[in-house]
């Protein structure tokens, strides 16, 4: 196969249709535009896992970023869950402002979330490990997440393990390293695309008494 050349990438483009997005039909609080969004995304049959979202950290002064999966979102924020001992949990760990991107590209749409990370309680944790399924649980106690791994046989190796230890049908316990996050919004931005690259952007930004939402249209 050729490489693709300069030109083809420059020339990697579409048209965007001309679904609007007014201020007057969005909700005024965005958890509920939110709620909204992903309802139609999830029965969008081209969206691939609508719950799917990009989670960027800083270390070492770069950004970095990865996909995770949406668990939960209420008032208080967007949940997801993972390895304490990964890297992205050490990054939190160092500083806790993040950004969640949620990519609805077949619905030329996309929302990005910024925010603090904080570590949900563990009752909440138990509760969300406990309906995984087998296999997910198995591999949270199988795999060091983000450290070097010497080979694939190992990984596999560690699951056989702890597949033996925890047998199919019985309770599983949530390793001490695995728990969730809360992201506590402080800005959401709604964007949709427009033809001509007019794209419509919508802000909501929380306000001083952390409970109410101000709403600004941003240029594209």
């Amino acid at each position: 196969m050729s490489e693709i050349d300069r030109a083809a990438i420059r020339d990697m483009r579409r048209s965007y249709g001309e679904a609007g997005l007014e201020e007057s039909k969005v909700a005024k609080d965005p958890i509920a535009q939110f709620h909204s969004w992903l309802t139609e995304a999830a029965a969008n049959a081209v969206i691939v896992e609508a719950n799917a979202m990009v989670l960027s950290t800083v270390v070492d002064s770069y950004p970095t970023s990865r996909t995770v999966l949406l668990k939960d979102v209420t008032q208080s924020g967007f949940s997801f869950f993972t390895n304490y001992e990964s890297g992205k949990a050490e990054a939190i760990e160092n500083n806790p402002n993040v950004s969640l991107v949620f990519p609805w590209y077949a619905m030329e749409r996309q929302v990005i979330i910024l925010g603090t990370a904080t570590k949900l309680p563990t009752s909440d944790s138990d509760e969300y490990f406990a309906a995984r399924p087998w296999g997910s649980q198995i591999g949270a106690w199988a795999s060091a997440q983000s450290t070097q791994l010497e080979s694939r046989e190992v990984l596999e190796a560690n699951f056989a393990k702890f597949a033996a230890k925890y047998p199919e049908g019985t309770a599983v316990p949530r390793p001490d390293h695995w728990g969730g996050y809360l992201v506590a919004p402080t800005r959401i931005e709604f964007w949709q695309g427009r033809y001509s690259r007019m794209h419509d952007r919508l802000r909501y930004v929380r306000t001083t008494t952390n409970s109410d939402w101000s709403l600004t249209r941003l240029n594209p």
